[in-house]
């Protein structure tokens, strides 16, 4: 089994900024991608970034693009969300995920992001 542990959320006004932080253990793998989801009051859960097993490639949902960086310490098997710029439409429970390469996801148990207009 894998456990994902999330801290780093909270309350911010507008423009203000938050990092959110995944540690990683238990069960290891060779290659995994790491990642950040979210979901807002009655929507679905969305992508937000994710970042490759070697920690050079990302990917960033339109909507964040510019204001999130995501990162990883592949020696601490954790990885990072730094937030700027947050908007109240950034409001949501973010969850990180790992992704193991030919297996299934694993996830978080999610940390509530608020953004105050």
């Amino acid at each position: 089994q894998v456990q994902l542990v999330e801290s780093g959320g909270g309350l911010v006004q507008a423009g203000g900024s938050l990092r959110l932080s995944c540690a990683a253990s238990g069960r290891t793998f060779l290659r995994y991608d790491m990642g950040w989801y979210r979901q807002a009051p009655g929507k679905e859960r969305e992508f937000v970034a994710t970042i490759r097993w070697r920690g050079v490639n990302t990917d960033y949902a339109d909507s964040v693009q510019g204001r999130f960086t995501i990162s990883r310490d592949t020696a601490k098997n954790t990885v990072y969300l730094q937030m700027n710029s947050l908007k109240p439409e950034d409001t949501a429970i973010y969850y990180c995920n790992v992704h193991p390469y030919g297996l299934g996801d694993y996830w978080g148990h999610g940390t509530q992001v608020t953004v105050s207009s």
